[in-house]
């Protein structure tokens, strides 16, 4: 996820989980920010450093590489849409690449073909936190800027994050969600997420088991976390399984849009409709007929598509000088307006919607 991931759902201000960063902050004499280019955590980073200039122009001609963590993706493409908007609107050159399964190491190739490329910045979903982060340092080697959106990296491995909505927040919702559509009684519950090693949502889960500790929460039990890659078809599979494991199973959240739909899709042809609740990330557009069908009550999502173009007119930015990825910097992202760069490079998009059969007519994504 996908919050799959704008909406996530598009689609995420409470608190910003915390993250280490390895590059050297320091405010300079006019007023400035300067940093060390390149990767400071990793290979071949350069010692050279920039100064922020926050009244520098948007330069035109930058090249925007947006690299989800897979193609055909429902909610990358969503977000990938809203990164092509805002480079249209900058005057750059937008471009998609990416692998068609989102494994752990499938976008290196990727990245260093960009890289080889000569583009401006990079913009992706990190499908692990780790097994990109030697070719990003390339790529900042190179003289890449490299924004982070919706799966975040190792922080040493990019320049700023661009954050759905804060971890706890997104914790919080869906543990809320799944409680009320279960009842007072509780239950048994399960996790389906995307990939094993997914960032963000290995961080949603640790904060969702620290939610179900709280004594609100005391009835319901998490017996199972699933994993669906962001596949249908297994993701499915995985829903039939965990059924099948705990027949008495209540509820199911599933944090990714790809899972979401298809654990609506299974649940409502079954014998499980109603019965086993669902609640997760998704697109008002895939789950509408699902919550008037009574499948679902309830989900949550934030604006996807405007997170893609946050992500793109923070890379400009970063590419043109304006910011460097320090706390406390400001730029502005279009008809979206101002934002500052919080703690540790990241930028939050803001907070997750929750869509219900009163209002999810309202919303078109």
């Amino acid at each position: 996820m996908k919050l799959s991931s704008k909406p996530g759902a598009r689609r995420a201000t409470p608190i910003v989980v915390a993250l280490v960063t390895g590059l050297s902050l320091a405010l300079t004499a006019c007023g400035g920010t300067t940093v060390n280019s390149g990767s400071s955590g990793g290979a071949g980073g350069s010692t050279a450093t920039a100064s922020a200039n926050p009244d520098a122009p948007l330069k035109e001609g930058l090249k925007i590489a947006f690299l989800p963590k897979q193609l055909n993706n429902s909610y990358f493409t969503v977000t990938d849409r809203g990164g092509k908007t805002a480079v249209g609107e900058f005057k750059g050159v937008f471009s998609e690449v990416g692998p068609s399964e989102a494994s752990a190491s499938s976008q290196v190739s990727y990245i260093n073909t960009l890289t080889q490329q000569g583009t401006d910045v990079i913009a992706t979903s990190a499908n692990d936190p780790k097994a990109i982060c030697s070719a990003l340092d390339e790529a900042r080697s190179g003289g890449a800027k490299v924004v982070t959106f919706d799966s975040d990296t190792d922080p040493e491995c990019r320049d700023i994050y661009i954050n759905q909505a804060t971890a706890e927040g997104i914790a919080a919702t869906q543990v809320k969600l799944i409680s009320e559509a279960i009842g007072a009684d509780g239950g048994d519950i399960g996790i389906l997420s995307a990939t094993a090693n997914a960032t963000n949502q290995n961080a949603w889960i640790a904060l969702m088991k620290k939610e179900l500790e709280k004594p609100e929460y005391s009835k319901l039990k998490l017996v199972a976390t699933v994993y669906g890659d962001d596949n249908a078809q297994k993701s499915q599979q995985e829903v039939q399984a965990l059924l099948q494991q705990h027949p008495t199973l209540k509820g199911i959240i599933s944090p990714t849009t790809v899972g979401v739909a298809a654990a609506a899709q299974y649940l409502s042809g079954s014998e499980y409709k109603g019965k086993v609740q669902l609640t997760g990330l998704g697109f008002p557009s895939q789950l509408k007929e699902f919550v008037k069908n009574g499948t679902m009550k309830s989900f949550a999502l934030w604006d996807v598509e405007k997170l893609g173009y946050l992500t793109a007119y923070a890379g400009a930015a970063l590419a043109s000088g304006q910011i460097t990825g320090a706390e406390g910097e400001k730029f502005k992202a279009g008809d979206m307006g101002e934002f500052e760069v919080g703690a540790n490079g990241v930028v939050l998009l803001g907070n997750p919607t929750v869509f219900t059969a009163d209002n999810v007519d309202k919303f078109n994504f």
